[in-house]
């Protein structure tokens, strides 16, 4: 046996962080000081490293001398705390306008898992595998992200299965709020997966079916060619994440956790310096 020194790339402010929330939800459910297998810092760096390095939660877990179930116990803790930090989506809308932000930028993404038992019948009548994208050819769920106009990551939905469309998740997740905010002059910017989502949401035109983007009109093309650049920005927001938090990559735990981690995700990435 080989034992080796590693350094977690995260930022030392992060992992304090996270420690101080866990160390305030022990004092808030009354853990006895001392009663844990690991402190809290230590329990933040075994939940980073998770997040960071997508890393085998018994191998995290045999690093940091716990048992399997200990370690699974000390992540779903940590991304409920975390969880609990991320704003809500009228405080996100709010706040944007306080600042001036000129317009925010929806889409979305499906952050994949392991195949996952359930199916049901679509519009067409056919029997489909409920967590299969057809889009993506895999097996996930469907997040919505909100960016502002620089690209920062503003918020994130719950997650759906990932055979529902992008139009229809946020149909349910976001498109009532989103409506109020343009009417009050902050207009979104989504792309052509949108198209009918409604007034204040601006989305590219598709072309027509069996035709190609020379059959637009030239005032329509151009107006596709301004809104994709100036979109551009927002493309970035769950590539981001994804990239610094790998994870995101592909979850191993319950599909029914992705929306947890991915508000968590948002939290550890809105403090990254």
């Amino acid at each position: 046996m080989v034992t080796y020194t590693a350094t977690l790339d995260v930022p030392r402010h992060i992992v304090d962080f996270l420690a101080r929330l866990l160390a305030a939800h022990r004092r808030r459910i009354g853990t006895p000081r001392g009663s844990r297998a690991l402190g809290p810092f230590r329990q933040a760096v075994l939940v980073l490293r998770w997040f960071r390095e997508r890393g085998c939660v018994h191998c995290l877990a045999r690093d940091a001398g716990v048992s399997q179930a200990t370690g699974y116990r000390y992540l779903h803790e940590a991304i409920d705390v975390l969880a609990a930090q991320a704003p809500d989506l009228h405080e996100v809308m709010k706040g944007c306008q306080t600042k001036g932000i000129s317009h925010v930028i929806l889409d979305g993404t499906l952050i994949e898992t392991a195949r996952v038992a359930g199916t049901h019948v679509n519009n067409e009548g056919k029997e489909v595998d409920t967590w299969y994208s057809g889009k993506h050819r895999a097996f996930g769920a469907n997040v919505q992200f909100l960016s502002a106009s620089d690209g920062t990551p503003l918020w994130v939905s719950d997650a759906e299965p990932g055979s529902t469309n992008d139009i229809v998740a946020a149909r349910e997740h976001c498109l009532p709020t989103l409506y109020k905010a343009a009417a009050d002059g902050l207009p979104t910017l989504a792309d052509s997966g949108y198209q009918g989502a409604g007034i204040g949401i601006h989305h590219p035109f598709k072309k027509p079916k069996g035709g190609s983007h020379l059959h637009l009109h030239a005032d329509t093309q151009t107006y596709n060619a301004l809104l994709r650049g100036v979109r551009a920005l927002g493309e970035r927001t769950a590539a981001e994440l994804k990239e610094r938090w790998r994870a995101l990559k592909r979850i191993t735990l319950c599909p029914g956790r992705i929306g947890d981690i991915a508000r968590a995700a948002l939290v550890l990435n809105g403090i990254w310096k």
